[in-house]
């Protein structure tokens, strides 16, 4: 490797809207983030189905599906 062309590698904290804390490596300093692992809908199983327009509707109807 080169030297002083790589971004310096340091401990870091990320820090969630939900309160979560990772302490992990990374080139920037105090991470904030919205959504983690731990409140994401996809990995919490509390995802919803968000039918925007009546698109869901209209799917279930072209395809003859009933709801739901």
């Amino acid at each position: 490797m080169k030297e002083g062309i790589h971004p310096k590698y340091t401990q870091t904290v990320i820090k969630c809207a939900c309160g979560n804390v990772i302490e992990t490596g990374s080139t920037k300093e105090n991470i904030n983030v919205e959504v983690c692992a731990k409140c994401h809908p996809f990995y919490t199983g509390k995802q919803k189905l968000v039918d925007s327009g009546g698109r869901v509707e209209k799917f279930r109807k072209k395809f003859n599906l009933g709801s739901k």
